[in-house]
């Protein structure tokens, strides 16, 4: 076959342009979802914590440097290990191939997370001192426990972000009973926040 010059196909075997990879669409509809679910629960917890503000108030100060155990930590506190129980429990349906109860107890423990966000931050504002001063932060207990708590609740939203991620993945079909790791990762990470927060809860015991 003869070359008729630079406008048309020159001899030898044809190439053909590069194919985008399979899974590019799928992985950008389960990015924007994930951006979705996470953005919504965010400012879901963000407006509840606005409302319970509204609505309780705060708790009777008392003295700045001393510190008080405030009911909303207790409710909290429940909502944690519910949502670590749930997680849980959707490891196990996942692990057994029951994809319906696996994708309920997600949504559960999102549940659970997102209210304890909610409740945590109100609990950190309704235990913050009204007045504020260089003394009452040197010398009293009740700042190093607030910091305990916001570091925790600071951790708490990967937790949240990784949780968003599996649910996103679950309702994609991308778990099953041999492949489940990230639903693991996940469920380890909230056992080691409940764990942490039995030490925070600890701390607040003694200086109360």
């Amino acid at each position: 076959m003869s070359w008729n010059g630079p406008w048309s196909e020159p001899p030898g075997p044809r190439t053909s342009p590069p194919v985008p990879e399979r899974h590019a669409a799928d992985r950008s509809i389960l990015a924007l979802r994930f951006a979705g679910l996470s953005t919504s629960v965010l400012a879901l917890a963000i407006g509840l914590a606005w409302g319970l503000i509204q609505t309780f108030g705060r708790k009777s100060d008392g003295s700045p440097w001393t510190m008080i155990f405030h009911p909303a930590f207790a409710i909290s506190s429940v909502l944690l290990f519910g949502g670590s129980i749930s997680l849980s429990t959707s490891l196990r349906e996942v692990r057994q191939e029951h994809q319906w109860a696996f994708r309920r107890w997600l949504l559960v423990a999102l549940a659970c997370g997102l209210l304890f966000t909610a409740v945590q931050c109100y609990a950190l504002w309704a235990i913050s001192p009204i007045e504020r001063s260089a003394d009452a932060t040197s010398r009293g207990v009740r700042p190093f426990v607030m910091l305990l708590c916001l570091l925790h609740a600071l951790h708490f939203v990967m937790a949240i972000l990784s949780l968003c991620y599996i649910t996103v993945r679950a309702y994609a079909d991308k778990y099953d009973h041999e492949y489940h790791w990230g639903v693991t990762l996940c469920v380890s990470l909230w056992h080691f926040l409940g764990v942490v927060w039995i030490g925070v809860l600890a701390v607040i015991a003694i200086a109360l």
